[in-house]
């Protein structure tokens, strides 16, 4: 919905308007409709407007761009105070079921101006505190100032769908909902977090934890709140858990697959129909594939024939990759008009400056690219709004890599005879062999004191000839290759989990808030609710994959009389998948420029010859290509926009 900014200190200080309001200007796209500031100077009456003489010292500085979706109006406008003038707050996100909320606070004597969810949720947290934060459907980051107790309350939704980074020096913090604005600040530095650029260099690590490529800057987790001591703002504070997996929903199992499905069915539209609410046009992304085709047709079946339902997908001009024709397929089954983006490979290049600089840290492949190009445009056809279907394969058990898992436990349950039928039923459309199906189940069976020897084996120790292992030592990177660090896992709902939490969903989520924010679009993920979610996770694993290794059973169970049937029967899997490969062939004489000893210098612990080699190589097909080629190419393209520092 916007773009949130703030700094406090535990000395007032003159600065703090000027750097205030650049914050704020440095996520314009956040918020292109409005904006405003606040500032408090510890004592009697915070000032809040559009514009604020820059005189006098404050404590206190909050900044807002609006991004106008619910209540269009004047009484939207933040930040928002409460009457008494205790309270006031800066909010990025949407809170779904607030018409709900309103209703409850309305009984308990909270008036309303307006219609907009950003009052319903400042009057909760006067009402409860910390305590309104499980009571929430939707997605948020905000900061709660509280003048009275000199406070200040900062929040993450449940999932991580909206962003939050902050920085601390001494007597100071400040944060923001990207990490270019906190480079605003005098006190923060673009120095690099090298840990995390060797892992991401290496193995393609990225936002797991809350370290960033900064060394400066960290992100706030998920699912976490944690109130700041206005006269201590660096600590010590630590961020509190409000949510776990597993905390809500009704605890009771299903033994049906068929009742598992109608219950879910039920939660997913409903899903669906919370996020529908806006007071600006809503569309959908469409890939083709089951989690997009069901929450466009989820759209229609809720809102009946009389809404104008517009979808935007990405077609690849491959077409062993492109999804075109089940893009047709679900969009005339919902009765959608469909708008279609192609690529060319010079546009990559054309568009990389914007889209580094959009997403602040370097990025796992150039398909984030065909993403950042739906979301322009939707913008570019007026949808303000788009639905997403972000997180249906970690909770659903969607990536094929998750079937030697499935296979582990049958094997670990002593299910020899299933385990045996299900390597043939999936092997032909799994995209590996029979053999790598049992060597990694093998890897998931292993006991824990053989992981050191699987990873000898497989030669993961081994430092590549491309990174130069000694500078990076030197300066204190962990360059050790552990289970740990690689995520090892033993069992299927636990790699479910680490997926949701920690790896896969929280960078997926950082594309998607950057790509969409980048054209001033609001996406939303309806599977990523609490209910949802917890709904699932009690599940059996084999109403995620079947004995035939067909995965999210329970979901294509639960949309078979919504969605087309063909899409629910699809085996393969593609979504947002350009030709990276190609692109990149074609874009030689940039690649090569980049990757020359002019450009990564810039990065020490890089060697441009041995790049250069293996590019020439994978070029030519005489190597496998793989994404190591991306990493470099974006990681040295990173270091040149943000002017990154390497010590």
């Amino acid at each position: 919905m916007c773009g949130i900014a703030g700094c406090v200190v535990s000395t007032p200080s003159p600065w703090i308007a000027g750097v205030v309001d650049a914050m704020g200007e440095s996520i314009v796209h956040r918020g292109p409709d409005d904006h405003g500031v606040l500032l408090w100077d510890g004592q009697g009456s915070a000032r809040s407007g559009r514009a604020l003489p820059a005189e006098g010292a404050a404590t206190v500085g909050l900044a807002h761009r609006r991004l106008s979706i619910i209540d269009l109006s004047e009484t939207g406008w933040q930040p928002m105070s409460t009457a008494d003038g205790r309270y006031h707050i800066v909010y990025n996100g949407e809170i779904y079921n607030y018409i709900e909320l309103r209703e409850e606070l309305l009984k308990r004597g909270h008036p309303f101006r307006g219609e907009s969810d950003t009052e319903v949720l400042l009057a909760a947290c006067a009402e409860w505190g910390a305590g309104a934060l499980p009571r929430f459907v939707g997605m948020f980051a905000f900061a709660l100032l509280d003048t009275a107790e000199r406070r200040l309350l900062l929040a993450r939704d449940f999932m991580g769908v909206k962003p939050l980074y902050y920085a601390t020096w001494p007597g100071g913090l400040a944060f923001a909902s990207e990490i270019k604005a906190l480079l605003e600040l005098p006190t923060v530095s673009a120095k690099a977090n090298l840990q995390s650029l060797h892992d991401y260099l290496r193995y393609g690590s990225v936002d797991q934890g809350r370290e960033t490529m900064f060394a400066d800057v960290e992100q706030f987790p998920a699912a976490h709140y944690a109130w700041i001591d206005l006269d201590r703002p660096d600590g010590p504070w630590s961020p509190e858990r409000y949510w776990a997996l597993g905390d809500t929903g009704d605890a009771a199992r299903h033994d049906s697959l068929e009742s598992a499905a109608e219950e879910l069915r039920d939660i997913f539209l409903d899903n669906v129909r919370l996020h529908m609410r806006s007071d600006v046009p809503v569309g959908s992304a469409l890939s083709g594939g089951i989690d997009s085709s069901s929450i466009v047709a989820g759209v229609r079946a809720l809102g009946g024939s009389a809404i104008d339902l517009q979808a935007v997908g990405y077609v690849a001009d491959d077409p062993r990759i492109s999804e075109e024709r089940w893009i047709d397929l679900a969009a005339d089954a919902a009765g959608a008009r469909v708008h279609k983006v192609s690529i060319a490979p010079d546009e990559l290049e054309q568009d990389l400056k914007g889209l580094i600089r959009a997403q602040d840290e370097p990025f796992g492949s150039a398909s984030i690219y065909a993403q950042y190009r739906v979301f322009r445009m939707a913008a570019e056809r007026g949808l303000k709004v788009m639905l997403d279907g972000q997180g249906a394969d970690e909770i659903f058990a969607g990536y094929m890599t998750l079937l030697p898992y499935r296979w582990a436990g049958h094997v670990r349950a002593g299910a020899l005879w299933r385990a045996a039928r299900f390597l043939p039923a999936v092997a032909p459309y799994s995209g590996m062999s029979t053999r790598r199906l049992v060597l990694r189940g093998a890897g998931a069976l292993a006991p824990t004191p053989l992981h050191p020897l699987l990873l000898r084996l497989t030669k993961l120790r081994a430092m590549p000839q491309w990174m130069d292992g000694a500078w990076l030592k030197r300066r204190g990177v962990d360059t050790k290759v552990s289970p740990a660090r690689l995520g090892h896992r033993r069992d299927l709902r636990s790699v479910l989990d680490v997926a949701l939490l920690d790896r896969s969903l929280p960078q997926l989520l950082r594309y998607e808030d950057r790509n969409s924010m980048a054209h001033s679009v609001e996406s939303r993920v309806p599977f990523l609710t609490p209910r949802l979610v917890d709904f699932v996770h009690r599940l059996p694993e084999s109403f995620l994959i079947d004995d035939r290794g067909l995965t999210k059973k329970v979901f294509r169970r639960a949309m078979r009389s919504t969605v087309p049937g063909p899409i629910l029967d699809r085996r393969d899997k593609i979504g947002f998948e350009p030709p990276q490969r190609t692109w990149l062939v074609v874009l030689d004489p940039w690649v090569r420029e980049t990757l020359s000893p002019a450009s990564a210098d810039r990065l020490p612990c890089l060697r441009s010859d041995e790049m250069i080699r293996h590019w020439e190589s994978a070029g030519a097909r005489q190597e496998r290509f793989d994404w190591t080629i991306w990493r470099w190419l974006n990681a040295i393209a990173w270091a040149k926009i943000y002017d990154v520092e390497f010590g």
